[in-house]
């Protein structure tokens, strides 16, 4: 068993079976199966796999069977390092996941901190905890959302080209994002369409699908093929309309994005990595059959409006210069301090040093096997390394393919 003073810490990690996730084989059903070595009921969706310190799926230290919270919690300073401690307090600032999405998540925003800390006082048994919850999306597959809304322009056509979206915003709302696109006049129009009656939302979605349906298949828009995808899975759901009022993006694997708090978003298929800080809290409107807060998220959002940023990682040196590693890093860095994170790719027979952080990682073994901090690893492993902690990556007879999270480098500038 580990040696709790090792250098690294393998941990048993949190399986999610939400009924968005994907039945049948997933990365989470089979990384969790590897990691928890228990055997997945593949006739269960399989959602996401949780690596961090959140009470609704903490992860625990495999040598010792205490929760990581609780083993950081103890000796503070030694694991999280001072900078760390200093800044977010005695606690891993950043949650890992793996999510497997076979449809689509609900439209959805994540407080900021002033925001949170009100929702948390006022409903603890919905709003969890505190927390602000900014995010990062790496692709594993090819890995489709909904995030920020569409160029200002874009909705202008949206709402001439599309008259069911018109109806549903209202005339008011329509005409005055037409004559006068700003801030404010998005607003309108996202706060008319989420909170429309249900008889217009019904009405104007059974025009929109009937009047696509007519359509030859191959002459529809991305969007438009989009928008009927989401009515087989939601219908008659508000969150169609969605479609034409944000961003649809397809991430290619190895591309990354990432959403600042109070940023609309919904993830709608494939398989990714995701960083966010340690919170699970959700404002929904659309796209789900569990609680809503449309009042709330209209009022919540920015209404920044354009293409999200697409990052595709930055190649940086592994730390040890001195021999050629046959080692490919990239490294995804999102403005927010929490957290980045980096890819791996360890040639077999070669090892990696990876280069050090004043603050706590977390590294998640995707494929391949071998050594990481002295520890044996294999696909589904999960290893939490302290701060300053030199973690060597040496791959066996396969290569070694892995993800590194951990904190934002411009903290410790």
């Amino acid at each position: 068993p580990s040696d709790p003073s090792a250098m690294v810490l393998s941990l048993t990690c949190a399986v999610q079976n939400y009924d968005w996730g994907i039945t049948g084989d997933s990365e989470v059903a089979s990384l969790g199966e590897r990691n928890t070595g228990t055997s997945a009921d593949r006739e269960k969706p399989h959602a996401e796999l949780w690596m961090g310190t959140h009470p609704s799926g903490p992860s625990m230290v495999k040598g010792t069977g205490e929760g990581l919270k609780e083993t950081i919690a103890a000796k503070a300073e030694e694991f999280l390092g001072k900078v760390t401690l200093e800044t977010f307090g005695a606690d891993l600032p950043f949650l890992t996941k793996v999510l497997s999405v076979a449809k689509a998540l609900s439209i959805q925003a994540h407080p900021d901190k002033t925001l949170a800390r009100a929702l948390h006082a006022d409903r603890p048994h919905v709003y969890k905890d505190a927390n602000h919850k900014p995010e990062m999306t790496l692709a594993i597959t090819e890995f489709e959302a909904l995030c920020g809304f569409v160029a200002h322009d874009v909705l202008v056509q949206n709402l001439s080209k599309v008259p069911e979206l018109r109806a549903a915003a209202g005339e008011d709302a329509s005409a005055a994002f037409a004559a006068a696109p700003s801030t404010a006049t998005l607003r309108q129009v996202f706060t008319a369409v989420m909170t429309a009656s249900a008889e217009t939302v019904s009405e104007s979605i059974s025009s929109l699908v009937s009047r696509l349906r007519k359509e030859d298949e191959s002459a529809l828009s991305p969007v438009d093929a989009l928008a009927l995808r989401l009515e087989t899975q939601y219908p008659g759901d508000v969150g169609v309309l969605c479609a034409y009022l944000l961003n649809y993006v397809t991430l290619r694997p190895g591309q990354c994005i990432y959403l600042a708090a109070n940023e609309p978003h919904a993830y709608l298929q494939g398989e990714c990595v995701e960083c966010m800080a340690t919170s699970d809290n959700v404002v929904r409107a659309g796209l789900t059959p569990k609680l809503r807060d449309t009042a709330i998220l209209c009022d919540m959002l920015t209404y920044n409006a354009g293409e999200p940023t697409v990052l595709d990682g930055d190649a940086i040196k592994s730390s040890d210069g001195a021999t050629k590693t046959n080692a490919t890093v990239r490294r995804y860095v999102p403005p927010f301090d929490e957290f980045q994170l980096e890819t791996y790719e360890v040639e077999a027979g070669s090892t990696c040093l990876a280069s050090v952080s004043p603050g706590p990682c977390v590294f998640l073994v995707f494929g391949g096997a071998g050594e990481m901090g002295g520890e044996k690893v294999a696909r589904g492993s999960v290893v939490f390394a302290k701060a300053d902690e030199a973690v060597s990556i040496t791959a066996g007879e396969e290569a070694i393919v892995a993800y590194r999270a951990m904190i934002n480098s411009r903290v410790f500038a």
